[in-house]
Protein backbone atom coordinates (compact mmCIF):
# COMPACT_ATOMS: atom_id res chain seq x y z
CA UNK A 1 0.00 0.00 0.00
CA UNK A 2 0.98 3.41 -1.03
CA UNK A 3 1.13 6.10 2.07
CA UNK A 4 2.18 9.71 1.60
CA UNK A 5 1.41 11.99 4.02
CA UNK A 6 1.88 15.97 5.27
CA UNK A 7 1.33 18.37 7.71
CA UNK A 8 -0.42 22.05 7.10
CA UNK A 9 -0.77 24.54 9.07
CA UNK A 10 -3.19 27.37 7.69
CA UNK A 11 -4.27 30.55 8.23
CA UNK A 12 -8.31 31.04 7.47
CA UNK A 13 -11.51 31.56 9.53
CA UNK A 14 -12.98 28.62 10.74
CA UNK A 15 -16.53 29.08 9.89
CA UNK A 16 -15.26 28.72 6.21
CA UNK A 17 -12.83 26.40 6.33
CA UNK A 18 -14.48 22.89 5.69
CA UNK A 19 -16.05 24.34 2.54
CA UNK A 20 -12.38 26.23 1.47
CA UNK A 21 -10.61 22.42 2.16
CA UNK A 22 -13.62 20.44 -0.01
CA UNK A 23 -12.67 23.25 -2.72
CA UNK A 24 -9.35 22.26 -2.56
CA UNK A 25 -9.42 18.79 -2.72
CA UNK A 26 -12.31 18.98 -5.28
CA UNK A 27 -9.74 20.72 -7.68
CA UNK A 28 -7.73 18.05 -7.65
CA UNK A 29 -10.72 15.65 -8.83
CA UNK A 30 -11.04 13.99 -5.90
CA UNK A 31 -14.66 13.89 -3.83
CA UNK A 32 -15.65 14.31 -0.21
CA UNK A 33 -17.11 11.25 1.20
CA UNK A 34 -16.91 11.62 4.63
CA UNK A 35 -17.22 14.79 6.76
CA UNK A 36 -16.87 14.99 10.48
CA UNK A 37 -16.28 17.75 13.02
CA UNK A 38 -12.38 16.73 12.84
CA UNK A 39 -11.99 14.38 9.96
CA UNK A 40 -12.76 14.68 6.14
CA UNK A 41 -12.07 11.60 3.65
CA UNK A 42 -11.83 12.27 0.33
CA UNK A 43 -11.64 9.84 -2.91
CA UNK A 44 -10.22 10.40 -6.53
CA UNK A 45 -12.67 10.43 -9.21
CA UNK A 46 -12.82 7.19 -11.12
CA UNK A 47 -12.16 7.19 -14.48
CA UNK A 48 -8.20 7.90 -14.98
CA UNK A 49 -6.55 4.94 -13.48
CA UNK A 50 -8.08 1.26 -12.38
CA UNK A 51 -10.16 1.21 -8.93
CA UNK A 52 -6.52 -0.44 -6.84
CA UNK A 53 -5.06 2.84 -8.19
CA UNK A 54 -7.51 5.37 -6.96
CA UNK A 55 -6.54 7.58 -4.06
CA UNK A 56 -8.22 8.25 -0.81
CA UNK A 57 -7.06 11.11 1.06
CA UNK A 58 -7.82 11.73 5.17
CA UNK A 59 -7.72 15.06 6.26
CA UNK A 60 -6.96 14.66 10.36
CA UNK A 61 -7.93 18.45 11.74
CA UNK A 62 -5.96 18.81 14.89
CA UNK A 63 -8.88 20.22 17.61
CA UNK A 64 -6.08 21.13 19.92
CA UNK A 65 -4.51 23.36 17.44
CA UNK A 66 -7.12 25.22 16.06
CA UNK A 67 -8.01 28.62 16.88
CA UNK A 68 -10.23 31.84 15.62
CA UNK A 69 -7.12 32.54 13.03
CA UNK A 70 -6.16 29.27 11.69
CA UNK A 71 -5.93 25.20 11.66
CA UNK A 72 -3.67 22.52 11.65
CA UNK A 73 -4.36 19.33 9.34
CA UNK A 74 -2.72 16.30 8.78
CA UNK A 75 -2.66 14.82 5.52
CA UNK A 76 -2.65 11.70 4.59
CA UNK A 77 -2.74 10.20 0.35
CA UNK A 78 -3.49 6.33 0.38
CA UNK A 79 -4.25 3.34 -2.63
CA UNK A 80 -3.54 -0.02 -3.03
CA UNK A 81 -0.90 0.25 -4.98
CA UNK A 82 2.71 -1.20 -4.09
CA UNK A 83 4.84 1.48 -4.31
CA UNK A 84 7.44 0.17 -6.54
CA UNK A 85 8.92 2.87 -7.77
CA UNK A 86 9.46 6.26 -7.05
CA UNK A 87 7.06 7.45 -9.57
CA UNK A 88 3.99 6.14 -8.62
CA UNK A 89 0.28 7.53 -9.10
CA UNK A 90 -0.11 7.92 -5.55
CA UNK A 91 3.10 10.07 -5.14
CA UNK A 92 1.80 11.81 -8.15
CA UNK A 93 -1.71 12.46 -6.38
CA UNK A 94 0.51 13.22 -2.98
CA UNK A 95 2.33 15.92 -5.37
CA UNK A 96 -0.43 17.36 -6.98
CA UNK A 97 -2.47 17.63 -3.48
CA UNK A 98 0.26 19.61 -1.36
CA UNK A 99 1.21 21.80 -4.43
CA UNK A 100 -2.79 22.69 -4.43
CA UNK A 101 -2.45 23.02 0.01
CA UNK A 102 0.56 25.28 -0.58
CA UNK A 103 -0.75 27.37 -3.38
CA UNK A 104 -4.33 28.12 -3.11
CA UNK A 105 -5.59 31.60 -2.35
CA UNK A 106 -8.16 29.64 -0.20
CA UNK A 107 -6.15 30.52 3.01
CA UNK A 108 -2.74 31.48 3.88
CA UNK A 109 -0.29 28.86 4.32
CA UNK A 110 1.33 29.27 7.54
CA UNK A 111 3.61 26.08 7.65
CA UNK A 112 3.73 22.77 5.79
CA UNK A 113 5.75 19.76 6.58
CA UNK A 114 5.46 17.08 4.23
CA UNK A 115 6.41 13.30 6.10
CA UNK A 116 6.27 11.41 3.02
Amino acid sequence: MARYSSLFKVATPLESFRQRLGDVLRSCDCDVIYDEDDYMVAREVPGRVTYSRLVTIEVLIDRAFETDEGVQMNVVVKNEELPLSQDNHCRRMFNQLYDAFTTTNRWDLIESIPAV
